[in-house]
């Protein structure tokens, strides 16, 4: 393998933890807003906190979103550049 089938592969991953509807939904919305914490993302979604957080966890894990602690809450916000890219060219009105 060389190092054009590792880029490839590191965006298939991207692409990949993105394709789901809540996750897409989350990157979205915390672009939007400039970040939130998990309470805003469950009343906009509606979502038990349980499956936010798991998704929140997925898009962490992946290097798409990081939290900030402040106080007892995390405000999550989106990191990744070329996930920013990838949102903006998608919703792109």
């Amino acid at each position: 393998m060389n190092k054009d089938d590792t880029e490839l592969i590191e965006i298939a991953e991207r692409l990949k933890v993105l394709a789901h509807p809540v996750r897409l939904c989350i990157v979205k919305g915390l672009l939007e807003s400039g970040g939130c914490n998990v309470s805003n993302i469950q009343s906009c979604l509606g979502a038990p906190q349980s499956t936010i957080s798991q998704h929140l966890q997925k898009l962490r894990s992946a290097g798409i979103i990081e939290g900030d602690r402040q106080g007892t809450q995390i405000r999550y916000k989106v990191c990744d550049t070329k996930v920013i890219d990838i949102i903006q060219v998608l919703f792109k009105d």
